[in-house]
């Protein structure tokens, strides 16, 4: 979903129904770090926050975005996965999940969910005609919604293997709402030999994990950043697939890493875990 589709919406025009300008998002602040016009000055102020905290966090956020481009690959090329589920997929940027997917196997279909409203008519707008993709608007934490959904099950066959991302959506769920249990109830509900894809902002004495986990809390009073265990207890009862549970560059990179990571490219954990 490149950058340049779809409508642009000023704020001091038009609010799309449904969305709240005035309270920051994180699809939409995501869309502001990467520059991106679908966000407005709420977003726009804790963009700038974490930029403060953290200077590398555009980095950090492309870093992110390259993960994900490496998991689709390899759902799609090494695991035979052939429809995908992307929760908190967020606003359209560039190697979208069903881009990569579909370049791998055009008959790969993709479902995006995210709870932001402008998230669907973004993600429609530049898929066009694409038979194979759609994008709903559902809360991931309300599993038998986005399960039954039906646009979501007119591309999903429940009976075969799927591939859920929860790329950059857990970090966001706070203890309360049981993250490890949220994961468990998805792929309860999946087929065997179906995969998880999970990540977490990492709890570390990293100077860079305190900032960003401070300001993240004072400007969107989220971002939940966790131990090693607690991110691969996410994999409970999953047979990870290699490396393991890794910092992002670390996970199945396209060249040989040049040495040590950098102190923002240790902020951020993730794996990929298949269902027996």
């Amino acid at each position: 979903m490149s950058q340049g589709s779809g409508t642009q919406w000023a704020e001091n025009e038009w609010t799309p129904p449904g969305v709240d300008a005035s309270t920051p998002s994180a699809a939409r602040v995501h869309d502001a770090l990467l520059g991106g016009t679908e966000n407005f000055a709420a977003d726009r102020s804790v963009a700038r926050r974490l930029k403060e905290a953290v200077p590398e966090i555009v980095h950090l956020v492309w870093c992110n975005r390259a993960f994900i481009g490496r998991v689709v690959d390899f759902l799609v090329r090494e695991a035979g996965i052939r429809q995908i589920i992307d929760l908190g997929a967020g606003l359209p940027t560039i190697e979208n999940t069903h881009e990569v997917a579909q370049f791998a196997d055009p008959s790969t279909r993709v479902v995006y969910v995210d709870i932001d409203p402008m998230v669907e008519p973004h993600a429609r707008a530049i898929l066009g005609d694409n038979p194979g993709a759609t994008a709903i608007t559902e809360d991931a934490r309300d599993v038998a919604a986005v399960l039954s959904n039906p646009e979501l099950n007119r591309l999903i066959d429940f009976s075969r293997p799927v591939g859920l991302l929860m790329v950059g959506l857990l970090h966001l769920i706070s203890d309360r709402d049981d993250p490890h249990g949220l994961v468990r109830h998805y792929m309860a509900a999946l087929a065997p030999g179906s995969h998880l894809a999970a990540t977490n902002f990492y709890a570390s004495p990293n100077p860079q994990a305190k900032a960003l986990e401070t300001m993240l809390q004072a400007t969107m009073g989220t971002g939940h950043f966790r131990s090693y265990e607690a991110v691969t207890r996410y994999f409970d009862g999953l047979r990870l697939v290699d490396p393991g549970v890794v910092h992002f560059p670390q996970w199945r990179p396209d060249e040989r890493l040049p040495g040590p990571l950098a102190t923002w490219e240790e902020l951020l954990l993730g794996g990929v875990g298949s269902k027996p």
